[in-house]
């Protein structure tokens, strides 16, 4: 999977593909999230990206994530508020 956002490859911890399979959240979603979905940086590397899926129960969902030389999606969260 590539993030055409940030221009590099995306890998997933054991942790993230766990919630995303609990959560049925597919792979294009997560790149949508990452490729059109909000940021917001906590510092220079680990940042959220989130996005309202209105067609879900569960929205709005959300993915915390490391960049580096590759994305790296620590997890995956749904019912994700902007406060």
């Amino acid at each position: 999977m590539f993030s055409e956002r940030f221009g590099k490859p995306v890998r997933l911890t054991d942790h993230a593909a766990k919630r995303m399979r609990e959560r049925g959240i597919e792979m294009d979603i997560l790149l949508d999230m990452l490729d059109n979905g909000t940021i917001k940086f906590k510092d220079e590397t680990h940042f959220w990206a989130y996005k309202a899926y209105p067609e879900r129960s569960d929205n709005m969902l959300c993915a915390a994530a490391i960049e580096g030389e590759a994305i790296i999606v620590k997890t995956v969260m749904h019912h994700f508020s902007e406060a």
